[in-house]
């Protein structure tokens, strides 16, 4: 099978595609600065997978180092891009930061792409596009809004980025666009480490179940919704990782129509911020201890996908619920706890 190279490899989402991707017979490298992740998680990648991952620690905002990494690795024939910084809140307190990681990174990528002539490359994009849209469910046609923060106008740019690369060289590019990863590993070997406090909803429902956080906070009850809490649409992180290998197949077999083409990778189904916490107590019978606070600079309101192009051209289906997605993230919270030495050197804030 052909052999992929996985930017961000040792990150949340990047780690569960890794095992997905051997899982599907393919050859993978990593590239991961461990800025925002911790190395050692590849070796629960291999206790799952039984195959080491090489990880080249590499930063991609540095061209030369990039470019040897290619060098090194003439045979790779696909790209998966998620290396890039992802907190919404921070990229509101430092949009400079955010702006030169994400889109530089990805140029470098991209030039290395056209260099070495490979065909195939898959961008990790976000529903943060879209902005606030006037009308739910958005599909893949919806007309994208003024991004709600830099992040989400990092991964417009991106996407801009990469449909006119895809223009003049030629490449077969796929723009995937995932709404609220959530969930871990059903073994509990992977799963989602936050840096520093948590700003992402599950982490943070886990992490006040588990003690770690005293008190989580709701962030407004006054919007538009059934419940006043924002509406999202949460995605079990196994099903995303499977719809990059998908994604790849689909590179692979010469099906895409368009040089560049988008899919939302969602559930389908909006669940409000508290009905979230219900679910988890539900599957958890824990009770949260949390409090209803202002709301957060740089959050949209209500958003869930139609994922019916997916389905239609990857041949992608879901196969976890909320409360599935609640139970995996907690059974990784408690391996977590009990496995606390394991990930001592977890970074603790941006470097």
């Amino acid at each position: 099978m052909a052999k992929i190279l996985v930017t961000g490899g040792c990150g949340y989402i990047g780690t569960h595609t890794l095992v997905d991707l051997v899982e599907n017979g393919y050859d993978v490298i990593s590239v991961d600065n461990n800025k925002r992740s911790n190395p050692i998680i590849l070796e629960c990648v291999e206790k799952i997978t039984g195959k080491r991952i090489k990880n080249y620690k590499v930063d991609l905002c540095n061209f030369d180092d990039t470019f040897a990494i290619f060098q090194e690795n003439g045979d790779v024939e696909g790209i998966i891009h998620f290396a890039a910084y992802k907190s919404v809140g921070e990229s509101v307190e430092k949009p400079l930061v955010y702006f030169e990681n994400n889109l530089l990174s990805l140029i470098n990528v991209l030039k290395c792409v056209q260099e070495f002539n490979i065909p195939w490359f898959v961008f990790s994009s976000s529903c943060t596009v879209y902005g606030n849209p006037d009308e739910i469910p958005v599909t893949e046609a919806t007309m994208p809004k003024p991004a709600a923060s830099p992040y989400g106008y990092t991964k417009q740019m991106g996407e801009q980025i990469v449909n006119e690369f895809a223009k003049s060289s030629g490449a077969q590019c796929i723009l995937l666009r995932y709404f609220n990863p959530v969930g871990a590993h059903p073994s509990a070997l992977i799963g989602e480490l936050p840096v520093g406090t948590p700003e992402n909803l599950v982490p943070a429902i886990t992490q006040t179940a588990i003690g770690k956080i005293k008190k989580m906070f709701v962030h407004g009850n006054d919007y538009p919704t059934r419940d006043g809490s924002c509406l999202r649409d949460f995605i079990h992180v196994c099903d995303i990782a499977h719809a990059h290998t998908l994604a790849i197949k689909y590179l692979q077999n010469e099906k895409a129509d368009l040089l560049c083409e988008v899919f939302n990778l969602g559930s389908g189904n909006g669940v409000t911020v508290l009905e979230a916490i219900h679910s988890f107590e539900k599957v958890s019978g824990v009770s949260l201890n949390y409090e209803i606070g202002p709301r957060r600079p740089g959050d949209v309101v209500a958003i869930y996908a139609n994922n019916d192009l997916a389905k239609k051209v990857l041949k992608w289906e879901t196969a976890y619920s909320l409360d599935d997605m609640m139970a995996t993230a907690w059974k990784w919270e408690q391996r977590l706890k009990a496995d606390d030495k394991i990930f001592t050197n977890q970074p603790k804030e941006l470097n």
